[in-house]
């Protein structure tokens, strides 16, 4: 996979020897020296997991757009706060995608375990917080993970929320909704224009589709509401958009880091609840 080789990437940070790169493509750059120094003041500290997928983007995006997005996210939070960016998890739960050829799931269960399993490893290095950077919608289970961790008494969060992607649209001029901006639409092929425009293929500027209603998407699957994979306008992003929606997602990330960094606990911690 070129992409995952990818160095072209790389974001500047200073440290004791200069500046570095923190990142190398979709791949953290810290050496152990870097996560003990940053670690060295005795402050809480934030680990940032980015969890993508392996699924159809339509003919124009890569079928690892879902893991590019999240760690383009990833990438530019550890840009911009001392957290440690761990390496991406490239498969996940695209179960709704199988109709479409490369597509490549594992069951929730198992992404389940394997983020439980990355924080508690976190934990036993001094790792206290984990925020998983999802950037794959069909990733239902990520919200029981945090909430199951949460409820231990565990630090652990899931970004960005609903309500971050509502703001960081507003900010970069999204025209699309949410609702309308499903797969392959205007925030993912912005994204990819800005953080990864060599792996955006022609085409997207003629792919509008849209299909609001997709109450039966959990049973039928997206071949059931689109034959080409997307749903939204990608003609409408731009490299442009993608560079402020990660901008406005870099912002809202500091209210994650105050409630991690709070000393509360947060099992007793208020906050929206989930219907």
């Amino acid at each position: 996979m070129i992409w995952f080789l990818e160095q072209t990437k790389g974001r500047k940070e200073m440290s004791g020897s200069g500046a570095r790169a923190t990142a190398f493509g979709v791949m953290p750059a810290d050496t152990t020296e870097d996560v003990r120094a940053r670690g060295a003041d005795g402050s809480a500290q934030i680990a940032v997991l980015p969890v993508g997928s392996f699924e159809q983007h339509g003919p124009f995006l890569p079928l690892a757009t879902d893991t590019l997005v999240a760690c383009a996210v990833a990438r530019a939070i550890a840009a911009a706060y001392p957290v440690q960016l761990l390496p991406p998890v490239t498969l996940s739960c695209s179960h709704e995608h199988a109709a479409w050829p490369g597509t490549v799931s594992i069951s929730a269960v198992t992404l389940h375990a394997v983020v439980a399993d990355v924080a508690a490893s976190l934990r036993r290095s001094g790792v206290d917080a984990l925020v998983v950077v999802n950037g794959h919608g069909g990733n239902y289970v990520l919200g029981n993970v945090v909430q199951e961790a949460s409820a231990r008494g565990e630090r652990m969060a899931l970004f960005p929320a609903a309500e971050d992607w509502e703001a960081a649209a507003r900010r970069a001029g999204v025209v699309t909704s949410l609702l309308t901006d499903m797969h392959a639409g205007e925030i993912e092929t912005s994204v990819l224009l800005h953080a990864h425009p060599e792996f955006v293929r022609p085409g997207y500027e003629s792919a509008d589709f849209t299909a609001d209603d997709r109450r039966h998407l959990l049973t039928l699957g997206m071949s059931a509401y689109t034959e080409s994979g997307v749903i939204g306008r990608p003609s409408l992003g731009s490299a442009e958009k993608g560079q402020e929606l990660l901008a406005a997602l870099v912002d809202c990330f500091g209210a994650y880091v105050g409630l991690l960094t709070s000393g509360e606990d947060p099992g007793r911690a208020g906050g929206n609840a989930a219907g």
